[in-house]
């Protein structure tokens, strides 16, 4: 059994991750770390688990052989200074400390898209676990930037449930602002551009085009929708682009390609990305739609441990859809 570490144990993500590692059959929790919940068991937090585990929070990792790193941006790295842990421990970061910076103190951390780079997260020591929303606009975009194909502005309206935003109460976040409510935010200026802008320009081999983002805040718990366009050649047609996409996500496990319209009933609570292609007067476009928690976030975090230990990508992933 493969003992995992979880710090920052009482947000959404690490919620999502006990949920998952408690059923993983190839892994056990041997701590979830907090500064402010110590010896108060976890499911005084994670209401949902009464019943399911009696750990406790600490704050010892332990010796583990991973470690989940769940923590508000910026403080991965502080945590990695301040607590020692076996030259073994594998390392999953969920923050963005690493994400552009993939190098700090001997270590580098992968960038952990699992479906564009399973053969070099396979084995690796520290992963860089990506965005919820770059996880998205990752996934409509990359077979058209490996196929050389974007040639044009790039185009990206989404939106998210509230848990984005994470646990930490905000003034946009509260009920009573987000219910029945639709807003915009960073526009243009999400920071999740920079490793959506890395990956196209790893895959194209040169620099993309111009990625113009809306990011929008749903009146909704949990998923992203993203609406993903370009110019497409009108000499490729329907099947062509469809085929692109399908040859692209042939060995992805999560990855499917819809016939008919999406929408987030049909991924929350999975591990799944459903796409759909439609061609339009000269353009290409591609709705994403994940759930934030979990393809987004621990999910994904899940499917690069199963990558690092050399298991079944879809370990403890087999996660029942709810569509009521």
């Amino acid at each position: 059994m493969i003992k995992a570490a979880i710090a920052g144990g009482t947000g959404y993500t690490a919620g999502e991750l006990i949920r998952i590692l408690l059923n993983h059959p190839q892994a056990e929790i041997v701590s979830v770390l907090s500064t402010t919940s110590v010896g108060e068991p976890v499911s005084s937090v994670h209401r949902d688990l009464i019943g399911e585990t009696p750990l406790a929070f600490t704050d010892d990792p332990g010796s583990p052989d991973v470690i989940f790193l769940c923590l508000g941006h910026g403080l991965s790295k502080e945590f990695l200074d301040t607590h020692p842990l076996p030259d073994s421990c594998k390392i999953i970061d969920l923050g963005n400390d690493f994400r552009l910076d993939p190098f700090y103190k001997g270590k580098e951390f992968i960038y952990g898209l699992t479906d564009t780079y399973e053969t070099k997260i396979s084995g690796a020591d520290c992963v860089a676990n990506p965005g919820c929303f770059a996880t998205a606009i990752q996934s409509a975009l990359a077979p058209l930037a490996k196929a050389g194909l974007l040639q044009d502005q790039i185009h990206v309206h989404a939106i998210t449930g509230s848990t984005g935003a994470g646990k930490k109460p905000s003034e946009t976040g509260h009920f009573s602002y987000r219910d029945n409510n639709i807003s915009i935010y960073k526009l243009f200026n999400h920071q999740h551009l920079g490793e959506i802008k890395r990956t196209l320009r790893d895959l194209m081999g040169k620099e993309p085009p111009q990625i113009n983002f809306v990011p929008m805040r749903g009146d909704f718990t949990r998923g992203i929708f993203a609406s993903v366009y370009t110019r497409w050649d009108e000499n490729r047609t329907q099947e062509e682009a469809e085929a692109l996409f399908q040859d692209y996500y042939q060995n992805s496990p999560f990855v499917f390609i819809s016939e008919k319209g999406v929408s987030l009933k049909e991924v929350v609570n999975t591990n799944k990305v459903l796409l759909h292609i439609e061609l339009h007067n000269g353009y290409i476009h591609i709705s994403s739609v994940l759930d934030n928690l979990v393809k987004g976030a621990s999910g994904q975090a899940v499917e690069n441990m199963n990558l690092i230990f050399g298991l079944d990508r879809t370990a403890g992933l087999k996660l029942k859809p709810s569509a009521f």
